[in-house]
């Protein structure tokens, strides 16, 4: 490859990298802590927010001087005001004042929309900027720990027999690896989950986790079923309705089962999701209370995107079983509504227009709740049923000193490896500190890419990538300087010290990168971050030592015409 091409590369992947490392840098550095707080918060807290925002924003609004400008956090009205004046075919006034962007507005209510409109998309806007970042572990950050209760009775109850130490103690093993399946997917890297007593189970997220996202995994039980609705019990509910409006749910939100619907038939909710991702009742139906298809005849779930209105559509692959039973129901049901039910929640229906066998295409949720509805059924209906019986957030195990101390530690032992490079060889040094720079800089670009949760025990894997890193330069430089001692010229040298030195850095490099992508894969916690930082240091590290410091090399020699590398103070020649 030529040294353009090799230069070209270079500035590709640290572009790359640049891209990969803004949303941390800018959730660490620009974003406020109290957008922060906002934007780890629930997705009803951000409603309450974004409403609560609006209406005082409103007020603020309608307190101002009508000849007085718009203040410049408010400007983005006066954008929806120039629609509004567009939209009416009306001419919108060359410099907006508060009375004109008011005018725009028909109604308090529909500016009140637009308002709230704005701050729910700024926060959901920096939700999605948070996932994207490197974030800190438990060590470093804190994070959320839930104590959960296996429910032995609950068991014991459904399986229809009392179960011995042996049986529960495999319910047990099970829910447990299941657990670890299901958050090993769920995008946390790692999460601490270990066994406390006989029947309680510790989980512990590092960082952000969404509460409500992680409890809907935990406790996910998989109950997807496919009903059929009823027709005429459902034009039946529809007078009662009417006639008796406002007793459908009780206290506690619950669907009443009315006593006027045909035995055989259950009442369930309409729900679908609103703008910030929560469920909300849209209406009633009927079903028939005989399952037609369980969520256990599904052999796999994905989720892809439809192509025409870009929503999240859950495909699901039935076991030849449930494709037969699946296609008997839609056999003798054509014309008739399906209804997809979630944890006795409908939500979706369609009219069957022909049998289905053994592939079966559902929309109806967001991407987030697909994602984890898809998961759940994957990694298979837990053994025992699981209470989160405790849910808290906890503060950092290590104190702020511990972790200054250690970020200290990182810093100096970097600037002592860069000091002794430039110091022993001398201008060759500086080459191996700018690899080195760069090392570095593509290691916490890829981790960021990644996701990467950092852990005190993952600085340790980068501060030893900077002793690994240079000690392939090290390799290089000594078989440079037997090359000058047998008198061989520049060119030559830098041929041979970095075709000798290939395999002795190529071996030890790859023996490591082996023993820490056994540790990744066998230890947890910790362990597994400490290895997988090192895994991708070693990468990194035989790039930049082996392709951008010859590179570097090759311009001095080349282009720059350099006679004599500077890499020692002693008398090389022979």
């Amino acid at each position: 490859m030529s040294k353009r091409m090799r230069f070209l590369l270079i500035l590709i992947l640290m572009g790359l990298a640049v891209t990969f490392l803004i949303p941390t840098l800018k959730w660490y550095f620009v974003v406020s802590e109290q957008d922060k707080a906002l934007a780890s918060g629930s997705r009803l807290q951000i409603k309450l927010y974004a409403e609560k925002q609006a209406r005082e924003t409103l007020d603020k609004i309608v307190g101002l001087p009508v000849t007085d400008p718009l203040p410049a956090e408010y400007l983005f009205l006066n954008e929806k005001a120039k629609e509004r004046y567009k939209i009416e075919n009306k001419p919108v006034p060359k410099s907006l004042v508060v009375k004109d962007m008011l005018a725009s507005y028909p109604g308090k209510e529909e500016m009140l929309k637009d308002l709230e409109d704005h701050y729910r998309a700024s926060i959901l806007a920096l939700k999605d900027l948070k996932d994207r970042t490197m974030q800190l572990g438990l060590d470093l950050r804190g994070g959320i720990r839930a104590l959960i209760r296996a429910d032995m009775a609950t068991l014991e109850k459904t399986s229809g027999k009392a179960l011995n130490a042996a049986e529960k103690e495999d319910a047990m093993r099970r829910a447990l690896e299941i657990l670890n399946n299901r958050i090993d997917q769920f995008g946390v890297s790692e999460p601490q989950i270990r066994r406390q007593g006989e029947s309680m189970i510790v989980v512990e997220l590092p960082g952000d986790a969404d509460p409500e996202r992680m409890r809907r995994v935990i406790q996910g039980k998989g109950l997807l079923a496919f009903q059929i609705v009823d027709d005429e019990a459902l034009v039946k509910f529809r007078e009662y309705q009417q006639q008796n409006p406002g007793q459908i749910l009780d206290a506690e939100g619950r669907v009443i089962q009315p006593e006027i619907l045909p035995k055989g038939t259950v009442l369930r909710g309409v729900y679908q999701k609103d703008a910030y991702g929560l469920d909300q009742l849209k209406g009633f139906t009927v079903l028939k209370e005989e399952i037609g298809l369980s969520g256990t005849f599904i052999r796999d779930a994905r989720v892809s995107g439809d192509p025409i209105t870009g929503q999240p559509v859950v495909n699901f692959i039935l076991t030849g079983e449930g494709g037969d039973i699946f296609y008997k129901l839609t056999s003798n049901n054509v014309n008739k509504s399906l209804a997809v039910v979630l944890d006795d929640k409908v939500k979706a229906q369609a009219r069957i227009v022909e049998p289905i066998r053994d592939q079966v295409r559902v929309t109806g949720f967001n991407r987030e709740e697909a994602s984890d509805l898809a998961l759940i059924l994957r990694t298979g209906a837990l053994p025992v049923p699981l209470e989160i019986i405790n849910q808290e957030a906890v503060g950092a195990s290590l104190g702020e000193d511990s972790i200054r101390q250690g970020i200290k530690a990182s810093l100096y032992a970097s600037l002592a490896v860069i000091l002794f490079m430039l110091l022993y060889y001398k201008g060759s040094g500086l080459v191996a500190d700018l690899a080195l720079t760069l090392n570095i800089f593509f290691m916490v670009a890829i981790l960021a890419m990644f996701n990467f949760t950092l852990t005190l025990a993952s600085i340790a894997g980068v501060v030893l990538t900077v002793g690994m890193a240079v000690d392939a330069n090290v390799i290089i430089y000594e078989r440079m300087k037997e090359e000058y001692r047998l008198g061989k010229s520049t060119k030559a040298v830098l041929k041979a010290g970095f075709a000798k030195a290939f395999w002795a850095i190529a071996d030890s490099n790859i023996t490591t990168f082996i023993a820490a992508l056994v540790l990744s894969q066998l230890g947890k916690g910790p362990v597994q971050g400490f290895a997988v930082t090192l895994a991708i240091g070693v990468v990194t590290s035989m790039f930049t030592a082996l392709f951008v410091s010859r590179l570097v090399f090759d311009f001095s020699v080349e282009v720059l015409k350099v006679s004599k590398l500077s890499i020692s103070w002693r008398r090389l020649t022979a």
